[in-house]
């Protein structure tokens, strides 16, 4: 397994650009990532290249992993993202994923967060993943939970922010 892109009989996982502006900012400004995971703020291109850059891309180079852009191998059409985040308010990296509403409930996130999982544990050698969700996304934690997540105490990521759901998933035995 490589550090990227990863592929899926379904999928192809490579390292966002600032070419994928356009599709970043539809999918920051989808209605249910607002409600998901929140308001980036992002309501220009101009603005869908700075978070690339001071977000995915930056990642790449400090961590060597990150957000990934999400298309359908068959016809390169851009669905979502899917990468894996470090936080300086966790101990560990997590999981993340949006999708847009077209993309729901045909397993592509399953898919996407499995490989990823997989270059966790190969290609970073971690041994342990986070992944966090706010309270009402119970579409997000039934996945975690079937990608064998285990949920943990809540924990408040910002002083003043409501607490988020924390799932925790060990590497595998060899």
């Amino acid at each position: 397994m490589s550090q990227g892109p990863w592929e899926t009989p379904r999928l192809l996982l490579r390292h966002f650009t600032l070419d994928d502006g356009e599709f970043v900012l539809r999918l920051l400004n989808e209605p249910s990532f607002h409600e998901y995971i929140g308001d980036k703020g992002v309501r220009t291109l101009e603005g869908a290249h700075g978070y690339l850059s001071s977000g995915p891309i930056a990642s790449y180079a400090k961590h060597g992993h990150g957000l990934n852009l999400v298309v359908l191998r068959e016809t390169g059409v851009p669905i979502g993202m899917c990468g894996l985040i470090k936080r300086d308010t966790l101990e560990s990296p997590d999981i993340g994923y949006a999708f847009v509403p077209e993309a729901w409930g045909v397993g592509y996130a399953r898919e996407a967060a499995s490989v990823i999982l997989a270059s966790a544990w190969q290609d970073f050698g971690m041994t342990r993943v986070l992944a966090i969700t706010n309270a009402q996304n119970d579409p997000s934690q039934r996945l975690l939970l079937t990608l064998g997540f285990v949920e943990e105490a809540p924990r408040v990521l910002q002083e003043g922010s409501p607490p988020v759901r924390t799932f925790a998933k060990d590497r595998p035995a060899d």
